[in-house]
């Protein structure tokens, strides 16, 4: 971190940053440029936050902001998993972002690496009179599997450092953390925002007679591949039983378990909890996770879900509060020729009167506001041209997502969130000649087939395969309970 010769850190430092919730990038723009001028690639560094469920305070949202504007290229980018990142983080202001983010209670810890990520859940709160109930799972779990370590805490923080690392110990990563990263989903039906079965661990709420009773329990989900691999593959979780809510959180720890003592560690392309249970097979996986948890599963309990799509608009919910979900194209919270989305989103946080909600599929809700305040956010919205903003997207537009892709991801073999708003475009007339303009499509697009962006569960999904070229996917449905296939 001392060193200023260079912008980026030692390679062998490469994947321990990660578990402090960051990525070293360049701008893949420049490398030809800057190689012909015979300088260095131009580094930074992308930082991920930890915001279990996707909720934070205006003050949070404030911070996050002023941050943005401080020290990355300026755009907030909403990810796919409810929180936010920062992209263009120059080495020498990793530290000051952090201690920002620190001083409104928020941190960046376990938000990459192979630990569990962030937690994501329902984000409507409209869906659910329960909903504020089974949404604080997201922190309970996410607080349940933090690592012990306080690297993070003495490094970017100046904490002391402790002298008896017995305090250290941690019985869940012990020595070696997981094969790979893990991820959990809550979803409240009738409405699967958050593609539960794209997960490691789906938790689907059972409520009866309007209480939470417990959570039918889905494993082995997860999205990547790799092109002209077939051992590589994405498989949608299996639901293997129903946990009682009093007993839940020692069934997803226990998952843990089973996934860091079992999982592949020769090969982190086989890595994924999907395959250890692929491997195992499933009679043989929950033999093991119920005999470290001390109890049998219970048969799954019916649910339905009939939708997976964000509420636009203004919502009510059963506690009387109100809430606005606006569209944000691909996550991209920015200032730009058409809308000036983030000033009036600081307008709105500086009022003080709505929380700020991420969903699942990159957009924002504004929540939580009084019936007395809702007027003072309409306002706000209206002078910015939000609500028209919103309104006036088609629904394929507002059903499409994309991952970052060029120009950071290192991993990216083509364009994603910079191109696909232009193809919608070039989609709209097309839906339109056939009268079909106003239905719900889900389209996404990713630059590399490790499927941040979910494509493989989209109606219609593009996976870049190099520039300018993508595989065309298709059959998924609406409600992400089937995998789409490679069309061409």
């Amino acid at each position: 971190l001392l060193d200023e010769i260079t912008g980026a850190v030692r390679e062998h430092d490469h994947a321990l940053v990660k578990f402090h919730g960051m990525y070293e990038q360049d701008d893949r723009d420049l490398r030809e440029e800057r190689a012909a001028q015979k300088l260095d690639k131009l580094f930074s560094f992308m930082i991920r936050l930890r915001i279990p469920g996707g909720l934070i305070t205006p003050e949070q949202w404030i911070a996050a902001h002023h941050v943005a504007g401080n020290y990355s290229t300026g755009v907030i980018k909403i990810t796919t998993r409810q929180t936010i990142q920062l992209h263009g983080i120059l080495k020498r202001n990793i530290k000051p972002t952090l201690q920002d983010f620190n001083a409104v209670s928020l941190d960046s810890i376990a938000a990459c690496g192979d630990v569990n990520r962030n937690v994501i859940a329902s984000s409507h709160p409209s869906i659910s009179p329960l909903h504020k109930y089974i949404h604080d799972y997201a922190s309970k779990i996410s607080e349940a599997l933090l690592p012990k370590t306080r690297a993070y805490y003495e490094v970017w923080l100046d904490e002391e450092k402790i002298a008896d690392k017995k305090d250290e110990e941690d019985p869940l990563y012990q020595d070696r953390y997981l094969p790979r990263k893990f991820k959990i989903a809550v979803a409240i039906p009738p409405n699967n925002d958050v593609d539960v079965f794209a997960n490691d661990v789906g938790l689907i709420a059972i409520v009866e007679n309007e209480k939470l009773v417990g959570f039918n329990l889905a494993v082995g989900g997860g999205l990547s591949s790799t092109h002209g691999n077939p051992a590589n593959y994405p498989r949608l979780a299996t639901v293997i039983g129903y946990v009682p809510e009093e007993k839940i959180m020692k069934a997803v720890y226990e998952v843990l378990t089973v996934q860091r003592d079992f999982g592949n560690r020769s090969d982190r392309k086989l890595a994924r909890l999907k395959y250890t249970i692929d491997r195992m097979g499933i009679p043989a996986f929950k033999e093991e996770l119920e005999k470290r948890c001390g109890f049998q599963l219970e048969e799954a309990k019916p649910y339905t879900f009939t939708e997976r799509r964000d509420h636009f608009g203004w919502e009510q919910s059963s506690d009387g509060r109100w809430h606005y979900t606006l569209f944000v194209e691909n996550g991209r919270v920015l200032d730009d020729k058409n809308i000036a989305l983030k000033t009036a989103l600081l307008q709105v946080a500086e009022a003080g009167k709505a929380n700020f909600r991420f969903t699942a599929n990159q957009n924002l809700i504004l929540s939580d506001i009084a019936d007395v305040d809702k007027a003072t956010i309409e306002n706000i919205l209206n002078e910015f041209r939000i609500i028209e903003h919103t309104n006036n997207a088609t629904e394929i537009r507002k059903n499409s997502m994309a991952c970052v892709a060029l120009n950071t991801c290192p991993l990216a073999l083509a364009e994603a969130q910079r191109y696909l708003p232009s193809l919608i475009s070039k989609i709209e007339p097309l839906l339109e000649k056939h009268q079909i303009l106003q239905e719900e499509i889900h389209v996404r697009m990713t630059g590399c087939p490790n499927g941040c962006g979910r494509s493989p569960l989209a109606e219609i999904g593009f996976v870049g395969t190099a520039l300018g070229k993508y595989n065309l996917h298709i059959g998924g449905d609406r409600l992400g309970e089937r995998l789409n296939i490679k069309y061409k």
